[in-house]
C-alpha cells in the first residue's frame, strides 16, 4: 500500500497563525460560552506550536558551544 504524501502550500508557522487568526475571528462572534472558550483554548494553542516551532528551529540552527 503506497503512502499519500501532501506538499504543504503554505508554511506551519503560516498556517498557524491563519488558524489562530480565524479561530480569534469566530471566537469574536459568538456569545460567551463553551463554545467560545474552545476556539480560544485552540486559538492559544496555535501560537504556542508557532512559538514552540520557531524557537526549536532558530535552536537548531545555532552552533552547538562547549559546556567545559
Amino acid at each position: 500500500m503506497k503512502r499519500r504524501r501532501f506538499k504543504q502550500q503554505l508554511s506551519l508557522q503560516d498556517r498557524l497563525a491563519s488558524f489562530a487568526k480565524t479561530a480569534r475571528e469566530l471566537a469574536a462572534l459568538l456569545p460567551p460560552g463553551a463554545e467560545k472558550d474552545e476556539l480560544l483554548r485552540k486559538a492559544s494553542g496555535a501560537d504556542t506550536a508557532d512559538w514552540l516551532n520557531e524557537s526549536l528551529g532558530s535552536a537548531a540552527q545555532r552552533p552547538l558551544k562547549a559546556t567545559r
